[in-house]
């Protein structure tokens, strides 16, 4: 119950906030929506991944452990949501939104909260989630843009449109910088650093306006509904067999368990805005996942302490 109340508090009332602030602002003044999302993906987004990765300290060994269970479980969530799609029957544009809600994660403004609150006197939960933040990124912009960029192009087109994506150089220099351990000249940084600190909080108010406009009675249909049963339940139950074959045990194991369970991410719905995409479908998506997620996170939560001492 305890850990029920805290998610819910200080992670999905937040979001929550955040999401009807925006929605209030659009009823009174009528954003152009298309424009907010172009800012955040050509400034807020790239800008929030290159400092996330300039920052972040990465332990070797974690690293590779992590990797692992990333690879076969994001990749046996992408054959999932592939195949659910073709049984569904939907259109491409569907297929394409469908399946980034699957594989697309929470791990930022959701996951990290979480991992704070669950593993506050253990550092290498929390530092786990930074790393799945990391991948997720990635993962986002290489494999969620890919199925945008190709539901309408193909060939050298969904390549070129790739590359032209500024997430892509962002993710690219942010890497270089944290190899080779750059420093970025104060000046540069300082309002780097203030446009990253507002992407969560454009992002969810974008979210939210977006939600306004959509009819009450249209909110859930079948393609909602069987992506949020597949990212909340099956998607920790494959987690689970993951862990269990390579034997990672301990916090580790917690912690990958707990990340497998968290709601879709707020990126697949900001993407599918820019691309005009299925946009209220995904908006639906990441609204429902994330006020579902209150519960089986929780218990995902709670399984993880009796499974994995």
């Amino acid at each position: 119950m305890m850990y029920l109340s805290m998610i819910f508090f200080h992670i999905v009332v937040p979001i929550l906030v955040l999401m009807m602030i925006g929605s209030i602002l659009q009823s009174k003044f009528k954003f152009n929506l298309k424009a907010l999302s172009q800012l955040i993906t050509y400034c807020f987004m790239p800008v929030a991944v290159l400092m996330n990765l300039y920052e972040t300290t990465i332990n070797l060994n974690v690293l590779a452990q992590v990797a692992i269970f990333i690879i076969l479980f994001m990749g046996s969530q992408m054959l999932i949501s592939h195949y659910i799609a073709k049984w569904l029957k939907l259109k491409r544009t569907e297929s394409a939104v469908f399946k980034n809600s699957i594989v697309l994660i929470n791990s930022g403004n959701y996951g990290i909260p979480v991992a704070q609150l669950v593993f506050a006197t253990q550092p290498i939960g929390v530092a786990i989630q930074v790393i799945l933040v990391i991948f997720q990124n990635i993962t986002t912009y290489t494999y969620g843009l890919y199925n945008l960029i190709s539901a309408t192009k193909s060939g050298m087109e969904v390549v070129k449109d790739f590359l032209k994506m500024p997430i892509v150089h962002a993710l690219i220099i942010g890497i270089i910088l944290n190899v080779w351990n750059i420093q970025i000249p104060e000046t540069i940084e300082i309002p780097l650093y203030h446009i990253s600190d507002g992407f969560i909080a454009i992002a969810l108010i974008t979210l939210g306006a977006q939600l306004s406009q959509i009819e009450v009675r249209t909110m859930i249909n079948k393609m909602i509904l069987i992506s949020c049963f597949t990212r909340l339940l099956v998607g920790p139950a494959i987690a689970l067999v993951v862990i269990w074959i390579l034997g990672i045990e301990g916090v580790v194991a917690q912690s990958l368990f707990i990340a497998s369970a968290f709601p879709t991410s707020r990126n697949s719905s900001s993407l599918a805005l820019e691309y005009d995409m299925e946009s209220n479908i995904a908006a639906q998506t990441v609204f429902f996942s994330t006020i579902v997620s209150c519960l089986t996170v929780t218990f995902v939560i709670y399984l993880s302490k009796i499974l994995f001492v």
